[in-house]
C-alpha cells in the first residue's frame, strides 16, 4: 500500500514499505544496543561506581585523620592556653614580689637615710653643745679674770689661778 500520496496532499498517514522505511536496519541497530550496550555501559558505570566508592573512602578516611588531628590541636591549643595562663600568673606573682622588695629597699634606704641624719643631727648637736660650753666657759673664765683683780688680793689671785689649773688638768 502506497501512502505516499496521502504525504503528497499533505495529510498524516504510516508508511509500510520495509525497505523505505529501513525498519529492518532500525531493528538490527536497537537489538545491538539491546545485545551490547548494556555490557559495555554495565562496565563503564560499574568502574565509575568502583571509583566513587574508593574516592569516598580515601575522603573517609582523611576526614578520620582531619578529625584526629583537629582533636590534637585542639588539645595542644588547651595545654597552650593554660600554660600561657600559668605564665601569666607567674609574672603577677614575681612583679609583686619585686614590688614588695622594692618598696622594702626603699623604706629600709629611707630609715638608713633617716638614721645618718639623726645621727648628724645629734653629731652636730654634741659638738655645738660641747663648742658652747667651752665658749660659756672661756667667757666665764675671762669675765672671772677681769673682775677677780678687783675683789682680790695677790695671795687669793695665785690660789685661784692655781685651783683653775689643776681643775682643767683634772677634765
Amino acid at each position: 500500500m502506497n501512502f505516499s500520496l496521502i504525504f503528497a496532499s499533505g495529510g498524516f498517514g504510516l508508511n509500510l514499505n520495509l525497505f523505505e522505511t529501513n525498519i529492518i536496519n532500525l531493528s538490527v541497530v536497537i537489538f545491538g544496543l539491546y545485545k551490547f550496550l548494556p555490557n559495555f555501559l554495565g562496565g563503564i558505570l560499574k568502574r565509575r561506581r568502583e571509583a566513587i566508592l574508593v574516592d569516598l573512602t580515601d575522603a573517609e578516611e582523611r576526614l578520620a585523620n582531619s578529625s584526629r588531628a583537629l582533636q590534637e590541636a585542639q588539645k595542644e591549643l588547651a595545654a597552650a592556653e593554660q600554660k600561657a595562663q600559668q605564665i601569666r600568673s607567674d609574672c603577677k606573682l614575681r612583679a609583686e614580689a619585686i614590688r614588695l622588695e622594692s618598696e622594702k629597699r626603699t623604706v629600709e634606704e629611707m630609715a638608713r637615710i633617716k638614721q645618718g641624719a639623726v645621727s648628724d643631727l645629734n653629731a652636730e648637736a654634741v659638738r655645738v653643745s660641747s663648742q658652747l660650753r667651752r665658749e660659756a666657759a672661756r667667757l666665764a673664765i675671762e669675765k672671772a679674770l677681769e673682775t677677780l683683780p678687783r675683789k682680790l688680793d695677790e695671795k687669793a689671785k695665785a690660789d685661784f689661778v692655781t685651783q683653775s689649773i689643776n681643775n682643767m688638768g683634772a677634765s
